[in-house]
């Protein structure tokens, strides 16, 4: 696929300018998961082994066996099952210990309707209040997203991609938005990149994060708004298509 580079930034200003680390803004509830503390550290580790598939919805997660796989006692560890339960990734049960949530078709659908209305609202707020500073981040960003992407390189255009969505959020200037869409899009981080499994829907996804630069770097708040609400749309029904062939398979 040939990019169209027009939007890019000089590289070397590029590296200058932008701030690459990740969860530059965590929320109160985040905030817990980012390795302060022994419980801070295994909800860290942990979120992102759910967020990454490691442990599907549904999986019953054995104490034991995360105790080892961590390096923690039981009691950070179920201190970090209640943190992982604030952001809706684990259900507890009394008696029956935790288990990674798996959301509903319903439940899909009402989340990325939500996120998708938060994020167009972020998209619109950013174009007026965004930095000159913020916009080059953000193009940056994309820059190291399409370099992944050449690459095949999943992982690190899951990472990028994050950080892009979650510099634009920043970028709106409004700490209740930040606060909503950190809360709701813990609940679904996992579906979102479920598409990119499928090359041809990964390369439109790619192109999409362009465009969303170009309209970002324009200030165009009506096209960037669009673009992501298109963007979230095919990212639910990819979520609600794995779903159900998630279940057609276990009931084979």
């Amino acid at each position: 696929m040939r990019s169209d580079p027009s939007f890019l930034p000089d590289h070397a200003e590029a590296v200058a300018s932008s701030d690459l680390t990740p969860d530059s803004a965590p929320t109160a509830v985040r905030a817990a998961g980012d390795g302060r503390t022994l419980a801070g550290s295994a909800a860290g580790s942990l979120r992102e082994r759910i967020i990454q598939g490691e442990f599907p919805p549904g999986t019953r997660l054995n104490e034991r066996a995360l105790c080892d796989l961590l390096g923690v006692s039981r009691t950070p560890l179920r201190e970090a099952f209640r943190v992982l339960a604030a952001e809706g990734l684990v259900q507890i049960e009394p008696n029956r210990g935790a288990q990674v949530v798996a959301l509903s078709e319903a439940n899909i659908r009402e989340a990325f309707e939500v996120i998708g209305g938060l994020e167009a609202m972020s998209c619109r707020f950013a174009c007026e209040r965004a930095t000159d500073v913020e916009i080059a981040e953000i193009r940056a960003l994309t820059y190291e997203m399409m370099a992944s992407h050449a690459r095949h390189d999943l992982p690190t255009y899951f990472r990028v991609n994050r950080e892009i969505h979650e510099r634009i959020s920043l970028a709106a200037h409004n700490s209740l938005l930040k606060q909503l869409y950190d809360a709701q899009n813990a609940r679904i981080q996992n579906l979102r990149f479920v598409s990119n499994e499928d090359r041809q829907k990964w390369d439109l996804a790619m192109r999409e994060h362009i465009e969303m630069a170009e309209a970002l770097a324009a200030r165009d708040a009506d096209r960037l708004a669009a673009i992501m609400r298109q963007h979230l749309q095919r990212k639910c029904d990819a979520a609600l298509k794995s779903r159900s062939e998630t279940i057609d398979t276990q009931h084979m």
